[in-house]
């Protein structure tokens, strides 16, 4: 096949299509709360953002909504496209926050608490809103690393930025602090409202969920837990 015409087909494939293949070359998961930005290449958002926009004009063509002469709706397509690609769902196509890590030159080994954090996540059956606040409990020993607080916030954020539920949501926030912090004990715990109960459905605007991981030291000493519990209720 002439380069010419491989690069025809290449460019006529939609970018989404090509770092699909990406993935599934490397057995690699694309969940909906999955990060995918290693097999993003330079200038694919850009591409990926135009065809996530035609596609989103279909679905408002198909909901019967006049996009050529609703003034209101004109620009909706690439809006929404824009959202999701750079927002909502921003967690899964860019790398993590840079984190800077020290060394625990003082050697502390006193619970640390850092919340509430302010999170906004995507539910991934409806793709509604979930909005709440995360606050998180760090033991740490002489080996583990500090990192700032408004780093807790950032990785928080990029964590939350996807489609996904709060129970796995937790998990994966908890997956990845142990793995930058290395502490002895580590809790997590996520308050949220989930609009796809308020919006559709039950539409029960009162319904809350809270759940909590945890890790080490919080897992094993009740008293620890029960002071960690207790602070974030003040």
């Amino acid at each position: 096949m002439n380069e010419s015409l491989l690069n025809y087909r290449v460019a006529a494939t939609p970018v989404s299509a090509r770092i699909r293949a990406r993935l599934k070359r490397d057995g690699a998961r694309f969940h909906a709360n999955d990060n995918i930005a290693d097999y993003i290449e330079a200038g694919e958002m850009d591409a990926l953002l135009d065809e996530v926009s035609e596609r989103m004009e279909g679905v408002l063509e198909s909901l019967v909504i006049d996009t050529a002469n609703d003034h209101n709706s004109r620009e909706t397509a690439r809006r929404v496209a824009k959202m999701y690609l750079r927002e909502v769902f921003g967690g899964r196509y860019v790398a993590a926050p840079p984190v800077t890590e020290f060394p625990n030159a003082a050697q502390l080994n006193e619970l640390m608490i850092i919340g509430p954090i302010s999170v906004r996540s995507a539910c991934s059956h409806h793709l509604c809103p979930v909005m709440g606040k995360v606050w998180i409990g760090v033991m740490p020993n002489r080996h583990s690393n500090l990192i700032g607080l408004s780093k807790y916030a950032r990785l928080a954020g990029w964590i939350m930025s996807r489609p996904q539920i709060q129970e796995e949501a937790v998990v994966q926030l908890a997956e990845l602090l142990e793995e930058k912090v290395k502490p002895d004990g580590l809790a997590v715990i996520m308050e949220a409202d989930h609009f796809c109960m308020q919006w559709r459905g039950v539409k029960d605007n009162d319904a809350r969920m809270i759940n909590s991981v945890m890790r080490g030291a919080f897992l094993e000493d009740i008293a620890l837990r029960r002071e960690f519990l207790a602070l974030i209720k003040r």
